[in-house]
C-alpha cells in the first residue's frame, strides 16, 4: 500500500488510485519498508499508484517488480479501503485495491523507494511499524 507517500503533486480533487500485492508462502507475508514520504520506515505490501492509462493488474505487476525484483501473477481483491492524510484539504486521498498475488519468478530484493523487503511470519506482522492501513489488511487475513 502506498500511504502517505503524497508529494505536492499528489495534491488533486479527486482521490489517487492505488494498488498493493497480498503475496503469503508458507504463512508468511511478503512487506517492504517504505523509503520515502511521510511513512518513510514503515512496512507495507509492495505497492503503489496507478499510473494514468495503466490497469489495476498491470499497475500491481509493475509496482511489485520495482520494488522487489519478483514477478507475480495477480489473483482476486482481497482488500479495498482508503489513506486520507492529515490537514483541510487533507496531505493525500488515496483509494486502496490490494489483490492477492503469487510470485512466479525474480529474485528478491529491495529496490526503487523499498529500504529492505522481507517474508514475515503473518501473526508477527502487526509487532512491526506498519502503515494504518496495514492493521485491517492483517487483522482481516488472520481471521480467515
Amino acid at each position: 500500500m502506498i500511504a502517505g507517500n503524497a508529494d505536492e503533486s499528489d495534491v488533486t480533487e479527486r482521490p489517487i488510485p492505488g494498488v498493493g500485492a497480498v503475496l503469503i508462502d508458507r504463512g508468511r507475508l511478503l512487506l517492504v519498508k517504505r523509503g520515502k514520504g511521510a511513512l518513510a520506515g514503515q512496512w507495507a505490501v509492495p505497492g503503489g499508484k496507478v499510473r494514468y492509462g495503466e490497469g489495476l493488474r498491470e499497475a500491481v505487476v509493475r509496482e511489485v517488480r520495482e520494488e522487489t525484483g519478483l514477478e507475480v501473477e495477480v489473483g482476486s481483491v482481497v482488500w479495498v479501503g482508503e489513506s486520507v492524510g492529515p490537514g483541510d484539504p487533507p496531505a493525500w486521498h488515496y483509494t486502496l485495491i490490494d489483490f492477492a498475488a503469487r510470485a512466479t519468478g525474480g529474485a528478491l530484493q529491495a529496490a526503487d523507494d523499498a529500504l529492505e523487503v522481507e517474508w514475515v511470519p503473518l501473526d508477527e506482522v502487526l509487532q512491526r511499524p506498519v502503515t494504518s492501513t496495514m492493521v485491517e489488511l492483517v487483522e482481516m487475513l488472520l481471521r480467515g
